[in-house]
């Protein structure tokens, strides 16, 4: 083996860099070896055109905790991020638009179009959100209680447990409804316009392979809320030079802590003597020894591809295996010529962008047509009216196109993580991304013969680049009972893995998917109190 290590972390995605910023700040060795030849894992930005950047996978801004932005001093090192004029832009059927976002009065005016009975009852909606969105924004950077560890577990529980016991009647039966029920059941109960409730409906299929209508979409829908920007509650941006900037401004935090990262050197096994993990075997043949080895690669990566079954507990190979993964996602980027024309906005492209272009273009009009996505894709493998969210952010980052030209990011639903009857992605692909440009054409004609280049991930594509599993950008479901401690499994919810010495950090465990460094704090902060190194600065 080569020389030992306090730390060897797997993967060089965002949480993975911001357990070993914590690591080497409290003074252990750290090294980190990544698969890829960049770092950033699925937050990266890359050209794919000449002169045309943008974030090939995870691409907006909200839910990255500001603890690990001050922490890390990423501000000092180049962050920045720009908001968005509005949050959502929804053209309709009938050819109406709504606008969401840019502040409670202006969304109201924009509801009135709609419902004015809508428009009345959304404060009351915002607040009972937001009472909801401050609990797991508590939550975020608490490590859960883990279910096993006795009199620990009870004290954790009850001091979790605290503030959801605070709150009111009310409060509480929202956070039942929202933890429990249908993104459908739940709006219906506010809402009354198809337009309204697709707007906020949305946020429940966004990387979730289910339909509105599937118990617990509603939670899905609060995980997307409870993010800020530039301290601004629920607000979402565009990292300047794209959602990559981020984490290579980590990489350069981390290493000039100390931490070694090897790009290139991906994982064949994790090594096991007497009952603990003592490394790594690389594909290439190298063994790393470390003290603890940490898998910022989502669990079933992990322990079915990574981990000799016979170095794990019987019962958690079988827990493992009914681990949900994958998310029906489809991502393309797409170089354009001229912006996109909605008919529904007719907008004079000599002056400059459209707000609606600046923000969020959810083309999913109804929950109807998102249910109705969903069971194309369980029978047919795609959808033949996918769901399809674009951003534009080279209309603020002008860095990502050349001058007069523009980059689009389509994050599309659904899209069956395997298709059925045997056949192979990489025999569809293009026909789905061609579906997926039809649906875009028909809100904005013009737009299929404005694209210069493009790339598409189907979720095989997004498993082979990424090492995301089903194409899963969550690492596994966000489901109640793949949530908090059951998060990846009963019992070793608290980043800890089934085999001494081994522990998670990444998306499968506590708090889940999205760019938010919360998983790679927490793991840090267990990694250093079994260390016995503990002090007042994580609080």
């Amino acid at each position: 083996m080569t020389k030992a290590y306090d730390a060897l972390i797997i993967g060089a995605g965002h949480n993975g860099l911001v357990c070993a910023f914590y690591l080497a700040r409290a003074g252990l060795k750290v090294r980190i070896v990544e698969a890829r030849d960049v770092v950033g894992g699925a937050a990266v930005t890359e050209e794919f055109a000449p002169g045309f950047r943008n974030s090939v996978a995870s691409y907006t801004v909200s839910l990255l905790q500001p603890k690990v932005i001050a922490d890390m001093k990423l501000a000092d090192h180049g962050y920045r991020v720009i908001e968005r004029p509005i949050s959502n832009f929804l053209p309709q059927e009938d050819g109406g638009y709504l606008k969401l976002g840019g502040g409670l009065d202006r969304t109201q005016a924009e509801f009135r179009k709609f419902s004015a009975r809508d428009a009345e009852v959304l404060p009351a909606y915002y607040d009972a959100l937001e009472n909801v969105a401050e609990l797991l924004r508590d939550l975020a950077l608490r490590v859960p209680p883990n279910v096993g560890e006795g009199l620990r577990t009870l004290l954790d529980g009850a001091r979790q447990g605290r503030r959801f016991a605070g709150l009111s009647l009310e409060q509480q039966r929202d956070v039942l409804d929202l933890f429990t029920k249908s993104a459908r059941t739940m709006l219906d109960s506010w809402f009354e316009s198809e337009a309204v409730k697709a707007a906020f409906g949305f946020d429940a299929v966004v990387g979730n392979y289910a339909s509105p209508d599937t118990p617990g979409s509603a939670y899905v829908l609060l995980h997307h809320v409870f993010g800020e920007v530039n301290g601004k509650k629920g607000a979402w941006g565009h990292s300047v030079g794209g959602i990559g900037r981020i984490t290579e401004i980590m990489a350069k935090v981390c290493r000039d802590m100390g931490v070694e990262i090897s790009l290139e050197s991906p994982v064949a096994k994790v090594l096991v003597d007497g009952g603990k993990a003592v490394g790594v075997k690389l594909v290439d043949g190298e063994e790393i020894a470390a003290a603890r080895v940490i898998a910022n690669v989502g669990p079933k990566l992990l322990y079915e591809r990574m981990m000799d079954a016979a170095d794990l507990p019987q019962d958690f190979q079988r827990r493992i295996k009914g681990f949900k993964a994958g998310s029906g996602t489809f991502r393309m980027n797409v170089a354009l010529s001229e912006l996109p024309k909605f008919t529904c906005l007719p907008h004079n492209e000599k002056d400059g962008p459209g707000e609606h272009h600046q923000s969020g273009i959810i083309l999913a009009p109804t929950l109807d047509y998102m249910d109705r996505a969903f069971l194309d894709a369980k029978q047919h493998g795609w959808s033949k009216a996918p769901i399809v969210e674009m951003l534009i952010p080279s209309t603020v980052d002008d860095s990502l196109a050349p001058e007069g030209c523009h980059v689009a990011s389509l994050f599309c639903q659904q899209f069956a993580p395997e298709l059925p009857g045997g056949r192979d992605w990489d025999d569809e692909e293009e026909a789905a991304a061609d579906c997926i440009i039809d649906t875009v054409e028909k809100h904005a004609p013009g737009f299929r013969a404005s694209i210069v280049a493009q790339t598409r991930l189907s979720p095989k594509g997004l498993e082979r680049k990424f090492g995301l599993v089903g194409g899963d950008i969550m690492h596994g479901n966000m489901s109640l009972d793949q949530l908090w401690a059951a998060r990846p499994v009963l019992g070793n919810g608290g980043y800890r893995g089934p085999v001494k010495g081994l522990y998670m950090c990444g998306a499968g465990t506590h708090p889940g998917g999205g760019v938010t460094g919360a998983p790679g704090h927490n793991a840090a902060e267990v990694i250093l109190r079994d260390r016995g190194f503990f002090a007042p600065r994580w609080r």
